[in-house]
Parts: C-alpha cells; sequence; structure tokens
C-alpha cells in the first residue's frame, strides 16, 4: 500500500519574469525558470534580478521558485556554477533542478536539490541511487507506468514529480545524442536541434522504402489530465507542465486548466495544495485550443501504438469539423463552432499538413484562395484560435488570499486585528480624538464598506467582524489609510514568515550499483568523475560531448517504430525484415530493438 502524500504541487514553466507570474495567478503552486546559463533550454535564460523579482511574487502566495541549473558541466564552468547557485539561495530560490553530479560535490548552500529526468531516472536501481543521496526530489522519467510508479515509490523516500502535459522527447531524457553528433548541438547542453521532429525515410537492408519521408521519431503531446487521482494514490506530489519556452497564453490556460483538475481531486482524497490563495479566472481554459500536436497518454497504463505523429511535428490545435462541399472561392465545414477573421485553420493534404489564416467567414461557410488544395471530406483543425487567444492576452487574473478583519472601536481607540487563511495575523492599534458617533447603524455600514475594500493588494476581504462601544467618528480618508497600512504591514509578515525548505542532502559514499560506467552516464568534468569514483565506481567512460565516441547508440527511446507499425518483433509473421534503418538527407541510422528491455535504440550506421 503506498502511503499517498498529503500535499500536493502544481508546477509551471516559466519562460521569463512575465510568465511566471502569470503561472502564480492562474494557481501554480510553483514554477521552474532558468538562469542566464546552464538550462536546459538555452534559450530560455533569465537574469538573477528577473529570478528575485519572482521569487518576490511567489512567496507572497506561498508559492515555490524552482530554477534549473540541469545540463552536464565543463571543467572550466564549475567554479561559476558554485558561485551562481549560492547567489540564488541568497534571493530566496527554493530549489536547484540539476543534472551533473558534479554540483553534489561543490561548496553549497543548504539550498534544496531536485535530480532533473536529465540524471535518467528510468530504471529502479538508478533512482534508488539517487533517493540513498538524499536529494530532496526526483524528477521521474516520462515512460515509466503508474504501476512502476508505485515499485519506486514503494522503495524510496524522497518526493516524486512526474510530467503531465506538454511536448515529448522520443528519447529517455539525457540519453539522446543525435543532435549533438549530427550539428554539435547537445541536448545535455540546452541545444537541442530538435533531429526527432525531422523528416525520415524508413528502409530494410535492401534499402527498400517502408516509409518515405515522415516525422518517424515526432511524438504526440502528453496529456495526463486523466490520471491525476491515479497518480496522487501511486505517490507523485509534484504534477509538472513542460513548456519553458511556450508563451504566456500557453502558460494560463494550462495552468489554469490543470488547477481546476487538481482542485476537484484535493478534498476527494482529504489532501491539500502547496500553496495559498486562490485564481478567479476570467476565461474558460481549453487544452486544445493552445499548442499541442495531438495528445497521448504514453505508457502511463500500457504500451501503446498511435503514440507518433507522422505526418506533421506542428501543432494541430483543435479539431473542429469535417469538408462537406468545395466551392470555387469558399468550403462548407460541417462543425459547430463559430469560426471568424483571425483564426488559423489546418488540415492535410496527401498526408501534408496545410493551413491558412481566415480573412472572412459566414457561420460554416470560409471563403479560401483559389491556390489552397483542399478535398470533401478534409478533417478542419483550428490551431489558432483568435477569440480565444485575445480572452487569454486581455486577461485580468488574480490571485487573492482570502483575510477577515476584527474591527473594535471602544471609546477613542480603535483596535485593528487581520487574519489571513493560514493564520498569520496582525493587530494594531489607532487613537481617535473626534466627536461621538450619532448613527451608529450608519458608520458601521461605512467601515464595513472601506474595510471590505483590497484594491490592487493581493488580499480578498471575506469577513468584517465590528464591536462599537460609544466610537469616535473617523472619516473615509482615515479608515482607507488604516486599511491600506495594516494590509500592506500583513504582506511584510507574510514574506518574512516564509522561509524556503533546506536541503536534506548529505555527502556519503553509498556504492553506485555499478562498478563501471559509460558515455551514458554523462560525466564529462573531473568533479564528476571524483563523484562517481567515491560511490565505489572504478571504470569510467567520459561522456560523449567529450569524447564524440564513434560506433555508440546516439538515442535509447521506450517507442518502438515496428510497435508503432503494428509489426512487434514478439509477434509472429513480421511484415518488415530486420535490420530496419532511418534515412534523412545523407544521414543512415541503424534501428537496434531490445525487445527483452521492450526498448529501441538508433545508431549511426560507419
Amino acid at each position: 500500500m503506498v502511503n499517498y502524500p498529503n500535499k500536493i504541487e502544481l508546477l509551471s514553466p516559466a519562460k521569463n519574469l512575465e510568465c511566471g507570474i502569470a503561472a502564480i495567478d492562474c494557481g501554480a503552486d510553483a514554477v521552474y525558470i532558468g538562469t542566464p546559463k546552464y538550462g536546459a533550454r538555452v534559450n530560455a535564460g533569465n537574469s538573477i534580478e528577473d529570478i528575485k523579482s519572482l521569487v518576490i511574487y511567489a512567496h507572497q502566495y506561498f508559492a515555490k521558485v524552482y530554477v534549473t541549473i540541469n545540463t552536464i558541466l565543463y571543467d572550466n564552468e564549475i567554479n561559476e556554477v558554485e558561485k551562481l547557485i549560492n547567489e540564488l539561495y541568497i534571493i530566496g530560490v527554493d530549489a536547484i533542478i540539476f543534472q551533473d553530479m558534479a554540483i553534489l560535490e561543490m561548496n553549497l548552500p543548504p539550498i534544496q536539490l531536485f535530480a532533473s529526468t536529465q540524471t535518467n531516472n528510468y530504471s529502479i536501481d538508478r533512482i534508488k541511487f539517487i533517493d540513498s543521496l538524499g536529494v530532496d526530489r526526483i524528477i521521474l522519467a516520462r515512460e515509466l507506468s503508474i504501476e512502476q510508479i508505485k515499485q519506486i515509490k514503494a522503495v524510496t523516500k524522497t518526493e516524486l514529480e512526474f510530467f503531465v502535459f506538454g511536448a515529448l522527447c522520443v528519447s529517455l531524457s539525457g540519453q539522446c545524442y543525435l543532435s549533438e553528433s549530427i550539428c554539435g548541438r547537445s541536448a545535455n547542453r540546452g541545444e537541442c536541434s530538435q533531429p526527432c521532429r525531422m523528416e525520415y525515410s524508413l528502409v530494410d537492408k535492401s534499402n527498400n522504402k517502408i516509409l518515405e519521408n515522415k516525422n518517424l521519431l515526432s511524438l504526440h503531446d502528453l496529456n495526463l489530465e486523466n490520471q491525476i487521482e491515479d497518480l496522487i494514490l501511486a505517490g507523485i506530489s509534484s504534477f509538472k507542465i513542460e513548456g519553458r519556452l511556450k508563451d504566456i497564453g500557453y502558460v494560463r490556460n494550462v495552468t489554469s486548466y490543470f488547477r481546476d483538475k487538481i482542485d476537484t481531486i484535493i478534498p476527494k482524497l482529504s489532501i491539500n495544495k502547496e500553496s495559498s490563495g486562490y485564481s478567479k479566472i476570467d476565461f474558460i481554459p481549453n487544452l486544445e485550443k493552445t499548442f499541442n500536436r495531438g495528445f497521448t497518454e504514453y505508457y502511463i497504463s500500457k504500451q501503446k501504438n498511435k503514440i507518433a505523429s507522422f505526418n506533421t511535428p506542428k501543432s494541430l490545435g483543435q479539431p473542429i469539423g469535417t469538408v462537406t462541399s468545395v466551392l470555387s472561392d469558399s468550403i462548407i465545414i460541417d462543425t459547430s463552432e463559430k469560426i471568424i477573421p483571425g483564426d488559423g485553420l489546418c488540415f492535410f493534404y496527401n498526408d501534408k499538413l496545410s493551413g491558412f489564416s481566415v480573412e472572412k467567414a459566414n457561420d460554416n461557410k470560409v471563403f479560401i484562395d483559389k491556390s489552397i488544395k483542399i478535398t470533401k471530406g478534409s478533417k478542419i483543425f483550428r490551431n489558432y484560435d483568435k477569440k480565444f487567444n485575445d480572452e487569454i492576452s486581455n486577461s485580468k487574473n488574480k490571485r487573492k488570499i482570502d483575510i477577515k478583519f476584527n474591527i473594535k472601536i471602544d471609546d477613542s481607540t480603535l483596535s485593528c486585528e487581520v487574519v489571513d487563511e493560514d493564520g498569520i495575523s496582525l493587530s494594531k492599534n489607532y487613537l481617535i480624538d473626534n466627536s461621538f458617533v450619532n448613527d451608529k447603524s450608519k458608520f458601521s455600514d461605512i467601515l464595513k464598506k472601506q474595510f471590505s475594500k483590497s484594491g490592487d493588494s493581493i488580499f480578498n476581504v471575506i469577513n468584517i467582524n465590528l464591536e462599537l462601544n460609544n466610537p469616535r467618528f473617523i472619516n473615509i480618508a482615515s479608515i482607507n489609510n488604516i486599511r491600506r497600512e495594516i494590509l500592506s504591514a500583513l504582506l511584510d509578515k507574510r514574506l518574512n514568515s516564509y522561509k524556503p525548505k533546506l536541503t536534506n542532502y548529505q555527502r556519503n559514499n553509498i556504492k553506485y550499483f555499478k562498478s563501471n560506467i559509460d558515455y551514458k552516464e554523462n560525466v564529462n568534468n573531473k568533479t564528476a568523475e571524483k563523484f562517481y569514483n567515491k560511490h565505489g565506481v572504478d571504470d569510467i567512460k567520459w561522456g560523449f560531448e567529450t569524447t564524440k565516441t564513434n560506433n555508440v547508440d546516439l538515442m535509447t527511446t521506450k517507442y518502438c517504430i515496428r510497435y508503432e507499425l503494428d509489426d512487434c518483433l514478439l509477434k509472429k509473421n513480421n511484415k518488415y525484415t530486420s535490420p530496419l534503418f532511418l534515412i534523412n538527407k545523407n544521414q543512415k541510422y541503424e534501428l537496434i530493438f531490445d525487445c527483452k528491455n521492450c526498448m529501441m535504440k538508433v545508431k549511426k550506421t560507419k
């Protein structure tokens, strides 16, 4: 029996400060963001000043900020990274998400340490070792099933985090060297050129083409919205949304959607969310209306085919209907959706994605340029919903903390106490020199009206308790000043009361589960080598980025092209004879099928 967590975290991506604030406003319990360097998304870096601003904003709501330093490191970068982590600790960052084991050998402050998916958290032996180090969280591989997660939870102590939405890397995280091999841009350095989104032809050993110019390594996007409760029961405490390169509309939409989803489960399981406050969303979230390549639950339940997007790596958006008639200047679409100018529509023609921006539409009749080739029966997708995107762009979401006022006026003394939803309270006394109140009822109404206002603050007043004993009169301007002063003081007290958790990590000499390691352990500096030596590894091969080793696996993936084509090798009478190869321009890669471990490997041919 797995003991599920009593607090659940919704973790959202932050491309920048603006996206981070939007995520918090839409209900994220935590956000993850990159520094100027050393994050696994090289184009999503942020200044220390912006990260500090995000920390202050998040901590108002007791929400957290995690910073990604999850690339491999080289020897000349070790000192800079150590200095950076110390600086992040000083500004109040809650945790560092790391890949390189060199970080565990640095002279660090007591900041929490999260093992990135890039540390290859797939095998139970690997996960048990990382758990034994005392890191504060392990971010599990996306390829795991519910049953595997339960098994992991049963033998580990640390928090477990899992992706629930967003783009899927076809390779096990940290185990893809294809981009580095092709163009010298390492995925482990945050510079992936996304070769998995390219077109390939699939051929047999005689170069007979099985499939030609298809996106054979491009997967649908992950969506586990229907698995949240089961994941909680399996032991997941943090639910991660992918997307540190996505725009603010994506962040608002997806965060709001999963906030609603999790909030329906929280009371059912008698658990709590990790942060405070609530968000009032002024649009209706819809995952299909945001960037997506179609959705898959991947391997969360059992191995499935049809998880790849062979015909396009681009966003499809929302399926809205089918073409019933093609006229000389327009098409008729069988749809319940309203199509307006500015919408982006797309469809497949000869298995290739095509599309156009709507300039004129009358109900379900959409006018098109004569050059657009489309046929009756074509399925229509809306990959840009102008009305929806305008609503998100103009959204005025604001996250609020509920508070209560207890106000007592006894003769010439006003005592004001404010208590927030977390039980943080503040009291102040004020002297009143004016004359006594003649109409107590009218004065009560004035006090309630003015103290119920919270303006642009993070607070929302839900109750005002008044006790008036021979009260003196206070004018509205003075009441407002008292309210603003006490709310400002309450906010300061909230921020001062927030204390980031300290790390559980302590250096030890627990033996690694292997005595020799190869390039897939991603050792590219002497400090990481020292780490593995200390943990009993005698034979260490350095990483691919340093050695450029030939004749090795460039990708290891749970996804299997044979299985996708309903031609699993464990079945009899296979349609295709091994070996099989992928060809992209002048590059040829052999596919190795490890059926015992249900893995496919991509290897460059000589």
